[in-house]
């Protein structure tokens, strides 16, 4: 019986660079520390940097209610408007943001101001795609498209020109084909792959993992984008595929008569929680 466990497995540069922050802030800044937004998608990271008296603020609302003090922007990155706002009730700001979401800032930002319509490949309810949006020059010439029946009803203009980038943590395949469909209609395009480098070589060490295994494993939060697609392209390749937050939510039991089980996790689940899983999983074995 084998364990394979995914090299790419667990905490990806912009991940750790944001927690490292964090927990940097905790022991330099002799004043509050906030969040604004989870930090990343891992309930089991914000809670222990909860229990270390980091609070999380969810909204521009809510500034007015605390003392002011350090607030530190999520890797997942805001708007240009959230950034300027808290910039003006008198927090100081240390951003977390991926450098690669902050790029993809940079870009819907130029080419906005140049005229062209931006679209955004990824989930529309994602604090990523949501912060990407807010730094258009005008909101009202952003799409965002999820699947093939958006990007085949995507309509604008034939003189108008448009600008294709992608949420970080998107399929990459998934985006070849969506561009794939908006470019047969003929605008003048602009694609700019921002997928991250490491996400592609996940899914893809991910895909090559399920395929040679009985069972595999995804370990992430719920609610992280990143960790879904890798769930989706593992049960494609393997159909006994599970999908935990926590060591405590998976049934080792099930994996008893399998000859060859294989480990991955998202970009924001930490090593104790890999570790934990495969220790569990060799125990079975």
């Amino acid at each position: 019986m084998n364990l394979t466990i995914a090299k790419s497995a667990g905490f990806c540069f912009g991940v750790k660079r944001a927690v490292n922050m964090v927990y940097q802030a905790i022991t330099d800044e002799n004043m509050p520390i906030y969040t604004y937004g989870p930090i990343i998608h891992n309930d089991e990271v914000v809670k222990d940097m909860k229990a270390k008296g980091v609070i999380v603020i969810n909204s521009l609302d809510e500034l007015g209610n605390y003392p002011k003090g350090v607030m530190i922007i999520r890797s997942h990155g805001i708007s240009r408007i959230e950034y300027e706002t808290i910039e003006r009730s008198g927090y100081k700001i240390l951003s977390a943001t991926c450098p690669f979401v902050s790029k993809i800032h940079r870009y819907v930002e130029k080419y906005s101001e140049d005229g062209y319509n931006i679209v955004i490949i990824g989930s529309p309810s994602h604090p990523e795609v949501c912060g990407i949006k807010g730094w258009a020059k005008d909101e009202k010439c952003v799409t965002i498209i999820n699947s093939v029946e958006e990007a085949e009803k995507f309509s604008v203009n034939e003189s108008q020109k448009v600008c294709i980038v992608s949420q970080t943590t998107f399929n990459y395949k998934k985006f070849q084909d969506l561009v794939e469909i908006i470019s047969k209609k003929g605008y003048d395009i602009v694609v700019l792959n921002t997928i991250c480098n490491a996400t592609e070589e996940r899914q893809m060490e991910a895909r090559e993992v399920a395929k040679n295994s009985d069972a595999m494993i995804v370990i992430g939060d719920k609610h992280s984008s990143n960790t879904q697609k890798l769930f989706e392209i593992c049960k494609n390749e393997c159909k006994n595929t599970y999908y935990i937050q926590t060591s405590d939510e998976m049934d080792y039991a099930k994996i008893r008569s399998n000859n060859n089980v294989g480990i991955t996790a998202g970009a924001s689940t930490p090593n104790n929680i890999i570790e934990e899983v495969s220790k569990n999983v060799r125990n079975e074995l």
